[in-house]
């Protein structure tokens, strides 16, 4: 039975835009008409009930064209990192602007690799843009230019946003580059080229169609979109290549316009709460109550109401052991405070923490999301993401 992938299937969507599609190669300026065209489809996406989140390139590409900076041609590390800081600053207007004009709103956020992999930084970003996505903001997110030194020489944002895919359990992530998929062979010097409309395993004949070489404005080819789409179907987010050069790049998709899918191997909670479970060396134990107990099996978030005791010297976005009054294991999770102020708010009601910590902190210890309980199988668990 054939794979039939379709966009309108998708809810929570990663749109990756490259510089090549964003700026004009020849001038260096923003294809405004174009962004206007991207806007008026997520608009259209949003109406259908979907959540939207882009990664964009092209801070360094609009920056450098507003300086004395050579508009072709590799820059100094601090030259790019000059062009970042004023490219921003451009990249972020120019989407604010475009999205304010279908009634939505924009929010920033800058990442650098760093932040989806380590522990305690990927919790608070993924708490933001969660929270971003619930208030109807479109989160626009880019690299961190201006301090990530080793992501400017040698990194990419189809990498980061199959993390950032990953890391808020996606259905879906497109990448809008100037080529519509994948091919056996670079279809530019190559004319028996064919395309690839689904790929359902990223095998080592798949990676070695893949070129290396990215256009003039982009460091990414096709060989960082296979790296992201290895990080996105693994974690269980389905992947598009797509010609991002039409005007309305996201409603041609929908229409039928030639790309490549790539199938998830897995459901994205299925696959985090594996790694919950068999990856990550627990650094603490929260002792909880019959209630609490009851409510983890009922598919609820750790709530502070419902731990009694807690011990080992944890910090936030650790593992830790959750434990039933007979110090029994049920769950393990990663919590989502630091030990000394798990200890503060222990037993006490949510709507309390901000009186007792003095800022308003997250209502649950640990997330259901963050969670799998010992005697839940979690390859059978369908539990859906937050939202």
């Amino acid at each position: 039975m054939a794979i039939k992938m379709k966009l309108q299937d998708q809810k929570r969507i990663v749109v990756k835009i490259g510089s090549a599609t964003l700026v004009d190669a020849r001038t260096g300026r923003l294809r405004a008409a174009w962004l206007q065209t991207l806007a008026d489809d997520i608009a259209m996406l949003k109406e259908r009930g979907k959540e939207v989140l882009i990664v964009s390139s092209g801070a360094i590409a609009l920056g450098r064209r507003k300086t004395s900076l050579p508009p072709q041609g590799k820059l100094k590390l601090e030259e790019s990192q000059a062009a970042a800081a004023i490219g921003q600053i451009a990249l972020g207007e120019a989407y604010a602007d475009a999205l304010h004009k279908v009634d939505l709103t924009a929010g920033q956020v800058l990442l650098t690799l760093g932040d989806t992999e380590e522990r305690r930084r990927y919790l608070n970003a993924r708490a933001t843009l969660s929270t971003l996505l619930s208030l109807g903001a479109v989160p626009i997110i880019n690299e961190n230019d201006t301090v990530a030194t080793s992501e400017i020489k040698y990194g990419d944002n189809d990498r980061l946003a199959a993390r950032v895919a990953t890391m808020i359990s996606a259905d879906c992530l497109i990448l809008l580059s100037d080529i519509d998929g994948l091919y056996t062979a670079p279809p530019a010097t190559n004319p028996d080229a064919q395309h690839i409309p689904l790929i359902e395993h990223i095998t080592p004949e798949i990676e070695a169609m893949a070129g290396s070489t990215g256009s003039s404005l982009a460091k990414g080819g096709m060989t960082t979109k296979i790296a992201a789409g290895k990080i996105a179907v693994n974690a269980g987010t389905s992947m598009i290549i797509a010609n991002g050069g039409v005007y309305n790049p996201l409603k041609s998709i929908m229409d039928g316009a030639k790309c490549s899918w790539f199938v998830p191997n897995s459901n994205p909670i299925t696959q985090r709460r594996r790694w919950i479970n068999g990856h990550l060396e627990p650094h603490g134990s929260l002792t909880l109550d019959d209630g609490a107990v009851h409510a983890l099996h009922s598919g609820k978030s750790l709530l502070p109401a419902g731990v009694k005791a807690l011990e080992g010297n944890f910090a936030k976005g650790d593992a830790v052991i959750l434990r039933a009054p007979n110090g029994e294991e049920i769950a393990r999770g990663l919590i989502g405070y630091d030990h000394f102020e798990a200890e503060q708010i222990k037993g006490c009601r949510s709507n309390q923490i901000a009186e007792i910590l003095g800022y308003d902190g997250r209502p649950e210890l640990i997330h259901r999301d963050d969670m799998v309980l010992r005697d839940v199988d979690p390859s059978e668990h369908s539990e859906p993401a937050a939202q």
